[in-house]
């Protein structure tokens, strides 16, 4: 007998991994028994447009990074320009979220919903957010 995994779809820039990220992904993958958790890495210009600056990884490093982790089944890069693009491909089950996350996430369901696609969304819980942010990582990294 063959068991359907639940496709779980998270999203994010991951330079450089840290203890809120494996928190991120073991959430996800916990959300539900029988999970497949499918990473999406944010690509480099996407970064730079909604963050303002370049990431210290370039997109394939920080690709092949997630890869390593034991928690993940798949990784893939977002779309250029579409975002829906590599959801509609994966078409996963549940996407989760992260509670800081907001671009792309404010039309997200109504987006979704227009291609007649209707997804369960989630938002994971925080990790320590005053002190695993990359942002606050990389500025205790400069001190």
């Amino acid at each position: 007998m063959i068991i359907k995994q639940t496709k779980i779809m998270v999203f994010g820039t991951f330079d450089g991994l840290h203890k809120g990220h494996f928190n991120f992904f073991k959430q996800a993958k916990n959300f539900i028994k029988n999970s497949f958790l499918i990473v999406s890495i944010a690509r480099d210009k996407n970064v730079l447009r909604i963050k303002k600056y370049r990431p210290l990884l370039r997109e394939k490093e920080r690709l092949a990074l997630v890869k390593r982790c034991d928690l993940v089944d798949k990784v893939i890069l977002a779309g250029k320009v579409n975002y829906l693009a590599h959801i509609l491909k994966e078409k996963p089950d549940i996407i989760a979220l992260g509670y800081d996350q907001k671009s792309y996430v404010k039309d997200l369901k109504k987006d979704l919903k227009n291609k007649g696609i209707l997804i369960k969304i989630i938002r994971l819980k925080p990790y320590k957010k005053k002190i695993y942010k990359n942002h606050l990582i990389n500025k205790k990294k400069l001190i």
